[in-house]
């Protein structure tokens, strides 16, 4: 769904007799304005610090975020929604259940590691926060008689990263046979043309301002698959990937999960000098993907998709 300039919409499929959201928030037209801009609140850092033995200072360790937690302050408001103080309590009441039902989330927060998507566009461009809502606190207002609520309502991120709306991605089959020399007929003077002597296959370019999440997709038939992105790292799988089967490899903090088909658990399939799936992240720049493994048939193919990370909006 398409968004104006500032608005947010809070986004989750449904689950069983639990139903989705698609609510948009934070615009006139909206009825859910913003009385404030957002306050997007970043976590205090985790230290790894210890004290020095018998000595002044400390020594530093490592340090970790905790998640970005999105504060809004919305007023609800139906003042212009009916001809009558009965009917503009009426309608308020049911706007701010409206939002409440959307905030209690039920669908998602009934399911384990699964987030919800909170977009918005600032500055022209769209962003994407994964997280739950948790606070909602209508405030006890005689305004609401009116035709008016004001609401606080927060949203709890994963992480402390803001991802670009736009999915990016490659797809690539294996990494073709080496050959040397020229073939013929050839004209002189030589030259390079096409899309080959300014792109190898493969080559992407991370944008953003962090390094991002790619999600691996290989479909086969191919037998010990191997996803490396050359001079960074290397992901071997211990097992053969039928036709019409694929694997694909999810470390996002939200997933990191190895699965076939979308279902079966192959986790245990990855070598054991395969990086960890929180170390699996593309720098910012270009970066080289290459497939490699057994395939006689040349069928098989990998799909990489990755958003862009920002450290702020």
């Amino acid at each position: 769904m398409p968004l104006a300039e500032g608005e947010w919409i809070l986004s989750y499929s449904s689950n069983g007799i639990h139903p989705g959201a698609d609510f948009t928030f934070g615009s006139i037209q909206s009825g859910y304005y913003l009385l404030d801009p957002p306050d997007i609140a970043y976590g205090d850092t985790d230290t790894g610090d210890t004290p020095l033995p018998r000595e002044d200072g400390i020594r530093l360790g490592q340090d970790f975020r905790t998640q970005a937690t999105i504060t809004f302050e919305v007023g609800v408001d139906t003042v212009d929604d009916a001809s009558t103080r009965l009917g503009r309590h009426e309608m308020n009441l049911g706007a701010v259940s409206a939002m409440a039902q959307v905030w209690d989330a039920e669908a998602v927060r009934r399911r384990f590691a699964t987030p919800a998507v909170l977009r918005t566009v600032q500055g022209g461009r769209t962003r994407r926060f994964y997280g739950r809502p948790r606070k909602f606190a209508p405030a006890a207002s005689k305004l609401t008689r009116l035709g008016y609520t004001p609401v606080v309502a927060t949203f709890v991120c994963v992480d402390d990263t803001a991802y670009d709306d736009v999915e990016q991605s490659i797809n690539l089959g294996m990494i073709p046979a080496p050959h040397r020399g020229l073939v013929g007929p050839l004209a002189t003077p030589l030259s390079m043309t096409g899309e080959g002597s300014s792109k190898v296959p493969g080559e992407v370019h991370v944008g953003g301002t962090k390094p991002c999440w790619p999600v691996i997709t290989i479909y086969g038939p191919i037998s010990q698959p191997v996803c490396e992105v050359v001079g960074r790292w290397k992901v071997s799988l211990n097992l053969t990937i039928g036709q019409g089967e694929r694997v694909t490899i999810d470390p996002r903090p939200w997933a990191r999960t190895v699965l076939r088909n979308g279902s079966a658990n192959v986790a245990g399939s990855l070598y054991r000098g395969s990086p960890r799936l929180t170390d699996l992240r593309l720098p910012v720049g270009r970066q080289d993907f290459i497939l490699r493994g057994s395939d006689a048939t040349g069928m098989s193919y990998m799909v990489v998709a990755w958003r862009d990370a920002y450290a702020y909006l």
